[in-house]
């Protein structure tokens, strides 16, 4: 295995913080602290070459486990090896292998040209001129910098920053890439720019890549394996497949019509809506197949076009954090 975590924890003591004036002074002489639990003994493991997506409402513990993964924070107890690392105890021999981007910080210098702070980062993480080289013109053809890689970082939009930091963490050629939160507040094309490279880079280099984010279209269209984290556990490891058919083995099933008005009392389907001509159905396919729900609906309505997919993952991860109470 490329990544252990073997029953890491980690916890913090927050400040309470007491309103109004009298409340002020208060907190000033007397400190009262609560104690707020970001990990509580997860465990996993990870192969190489894997494209792992993260994922947990705010404050469930993910950004804190790629802190710990990446040598920036020590946990409380248990263990992680990386690459056969101790991350936060062999900090300086381990960086060089790995590769980090957070989505809301940055490694490169605000008020110069792109290719400026590729140049120090080849000077910090000491990379050999000709493979320097080499992977930059390979990562500027990839991610499409040639037009502004020129420009100072502070005028870039935030879709060529985030291309940039890409770029930026991948000019020493590490084994892992842990992402953050890297498609936040990108637009559509930006998206699909990036997601298209993440998969290239796990694909044709690789690369292990441990994905977190909010986006569910990021995880749907990368991350063949998914964790889902809720306050500070562990709640499942496995395929999205099996992320679905955990909370619901529901399918979808959405209907347009011409005509017809029949009432929708069939076993094992589950109205949703039905507007302006469309019709849309849950169903178990256990209890009722396709075929079978689609004649008994050709009966009621003039069908025009039938689709059948799977709920959006967005609802199957709300459903699963409400059967956790998150």
């Amino acid at each position: 295995m490329i990544i252990e975590a073997n029953e890491l924890s980690k916890r913090y003591k927050m400040p309470k913080r007491k309103p109004g004036i009298v409340g002020g002074l208060k907190n000033i002489f007397h400190k009262e602290y609560e104690e707020i639990i970001a990990l509580d003994k997860i465990c996993f493991e990870v192969k190489e070459g894997e494209l792992v997506g993260y994922i947990g409402p705010n404050g469930a513990g993910k950004s804190t486990t790629i802190k710990i993964l990446s040598g920036i924070l020590t946990p409380d107890s248990g263990e992680c090896r990386v690459l056969g690392k101790v991350p936060y105890k062999e900090r300086i021999d381990y960086v060089k292998d790995i590769g980090v981007v957070f989505g809301q910080r940055t490694q490169l210098w605000w008020d110069l040209p792109v290719i400026d702070s590729f140049e120090l980062l080849k000077d910090i993480y000491k990379i050999p001129l000709g493979d320097y080289l080499k992977i930059k013109k390979e990562l500027i053809t990839w991610l499409d910098l040639e037009s502004f890689i020129n420009t100072p970082v502070r005028q870039l939009s935030l879709g060529q920053k985030m291309r940039c930091e890409l770029a930026a963490s991948l000019l020493h050629s590490p084994k892992i890439l842990f992402l953050d939160e890297p498609t936040i507040g990108l637009d559509a094309i930006s998206k699909l720019s990036v997601r298209e490279f993440i998969k290239k880079l796990n694909k044709e280099r690789g690369v292990t890549v441990i994905l977190t984010t909010h986006d569910m279209d990021d995880i749907e269209s990368l991350c063949n394996r998914v964790i889902v984290i809720g306050k500070g556990k562990i709640l499942l490891d496995g395929s999205l497949q099996s992320l679905r058919n955990t909370v619901s083995k529901d399918r979808r099933l959405i209907l347009d019509y011409d005509g017809g008005n029949g009432g929708i009392s069939i076993l094992g389907a589950t109205p949703i809506s039905k507007e302006n001509n469309r019709l849309v159905i849950d169903f178990n396919p256990d209890i009722i197949t396709p075929a079978d729900l689609i004649t008994t609906l050709s009966t009621q309505y003039k069908i025009k076009d039938i689709l059948i997919e799977n709920p959006a993952i967005e609802e199957i991860i709300a459903k699963l954090y409400g059967e956790f109470n998150i």
